[in-house]
């Protein structure tokens, strides 16, 4: 079979309405595949004015506002007819899911019941979201009801062998293949970092300016964020705190580190200048399945502390580009940053080190590893 006989129906909880690195992740998918001649519709829930346009043909799947503070997110109530029919008109030869919500256990159904071949890509993990919200019991439930999601596909993909492990340990049973994440090195660079924007900001030269990157929601780890910027002050350690992005939580965030500076959502050029003008990226997240944000950092040249986490221990190289921290330990946090923050020449270096790394990550030959494992898995079905 060639790329052009490949048809493929992907499923997405929020494939552009609110922008993340998952969503991210497939549309830059979907345009490597039409530009190798796959035939790719896309079946997700939409909005009136989406976060950014959606690549390729984009089916609306009805669906409702998430409950529980999170309305900005939509969650469809299964696949119903209109959709069905659709997808029977599309005749895909390979179904695509995302995401494990209901529309993501319909597909994988409609794909079993109709002998197609099917996909899961994970993307985040879910299982992580209750510490955050006082409900750490659901962790155990979830993670048996993911394990079954993902056992149900004929091949999972997943975005780095750390997280391969651990979809191993909870006793998933389909073969798994590594879809990394690529980087725009035009967009992510040293050159892009601008110091009189960092004034405007009223963050001096000479500061050291310690970044956060990404939504601002709880389960990111803001908390621990909040309590290793209070050590810090405590301590003396001279420094500034810059927050790229924005969320529900922002409010909230801003009344737990006083005195930062909230660029707000940023994107395209605007996002490169802002990575690169930070001097450390603090992600204390766990939630993350890769960390485009810490592939970012390292290639825009900014050393990385980060949880010892999926994601991070697939990326960062201890002592090399950056720091990794055991969950939640601020204090080892703290001490990470403080020796950057004192260290001007270990900064640099482990800097230099990130971006030579993260030169390494590219998009097309990534998101061939997709088509890749498109065609096997068509194959070892005959």
């Amino acid at each position: 079979m060639q790329p052009s006989d490949l048809r493929v129906a992907l499923f997405s909880g929020n494939y552009n309405y609110v922008r993340d690195g998952a969503n991210q992740a497939l549309n830059l998918l979907v345009g490597y595949l039409m530009a190798q001649g796959v035939t790719v519709r896309v079946y997700s829930p939409t909005v009136a004015r989406p976060a950014f346009p959606a690549t390729g043909d984009l089916v609306d799947v009805p669906a409702i506002a998430l409950p529980g503070g999170r309305g900005e997110y939509r969650m469809a109530w299964g696949m119903p007819e209109s959709i069905r029919r659709d997808l029977a008109a599309f005749a895909p030869n390979i179904v695509h899911v995302s995401a494990p919500e209901l529309l993501g256990h319909r597909a994988l159904s409609w794909a079993r019941r109709h002998g197609v071949p099917a996909i899961a890509s994970l993307h985040t993990r879910f299982e992580t979201y209750p510490r955050y919200y006082g409900l750490s019991v659901l962790e155990r439930p979830i993670e048996r009801l993911l394990t079954r999601f993902y056992d149900r596909s004929d091949a999972v993909l997943v975005p780095g062998q750390s997280m391969a492990a651990i979809l191993r340990r909870w006793g998933v049973r389909a073969p798994i293949s590594i879809w990394s994440r690529g980087v725009d090195h035009d967009r992510f660079n040293p050159d892009r970092r601008d110091l009189a924007w960092r004034r405007e900001l009223g963050i001096a030269d000479d500061a050291v300016a310690i970044g956060f990157l990404g939504r601002l929601v709880k389960e990111k780890g803001l908390d621990v964020f909040a309590e290793v910027a209070h050590a810090l002050t405590a301590r003396g350690v001279p420094h500034e705190v810059l927050v790229i992005g924005d969320g529900p939580a922002r409010a909230w965030f801003a009344t737990q580190v006083p005195g930062a500076r909230f660029a707000g959502f940023q994107r395209g050029e605007a996002l490169g200048r802002a990575v690169a003008s930070m001097d450390v990226l603090f992600n204390p997240s766990v939630t993350e399945t890769f960390g485009n944000v810490t592939l970012e950092a390292m290639a825009a040249g900014v050393p990385v502390v980060a949880a010892r986490a999926t994601g991070a221990i697939d990326l960062v190289e201890e002592g090399r580009t950056g720091f990794l921290v055991p969950p939640r330990d601020a204090t080892a946090y703290a001490d990470a940053i403080a020796r950057i923050v004192t260290k001007p020449g270990l900064r640099h270096a482990l800097g230099d080190a990130g971006h030579a790394k993260a030169a390494g990550y590219r998009w097309d030959r990534i998101n061939s590893a997709v088509l890749d494992t498109y065609l096997s898995t068509i194959a070892a079905r005959g």
